[in-house]
């Protein structure tokens, strides 16, 4: 892989009914992910071992990390320790952009 991703670069991945993910730029130690969200659409609770840190470009998402929940809004960003139980759901379309490191090993694949 280069050093330069573009959208055309990698498609998008329909994940479950409403959540599309575009595996965007990796390197070895932290990986970066677009995620579009259609209203109504609901990450389930869920944990993995990676660092997970994003943010909001554009939407509302009431977004539960640990025991806290919250609604973000475009401009907010939120931080998600590996091992920490999360769930989302967007209350309106909306577009987030992610980080973890390491990389997922099952998002890699599409990742040039």
């Amino acid at each position: 892989m280069g050093y330069f991703v573009t959208p055309g670069d990698v498609g998008q991945i329909e994940m479950n009914g409403g959540l599309r993910r575009r595996t965007m730029a990796t390197t070895d130690e932290a990986m970066l992910c677009e995620f579009l969200i259609e209203r109504g659409t609901v990450v389930a609770s869920h944990s993995h071992g990676n660092d997970q840190v994003g943010y909001l470009v554009f939407g509302r998402v009431e977004i539960t990390i640990g025991s806290e929940t919250r609604v973000i809004q475009p401009g907010d960003s939120y931080a998600i320790p590996g091992g920490v139980e999360h769930s989302a759901k967007a209350l309106v379309d909306s577009l987030s952009i992610d980080v973890y490191s390491p990389p997922r090993r099952d998002y890699r694949s599409e990742a040039r």
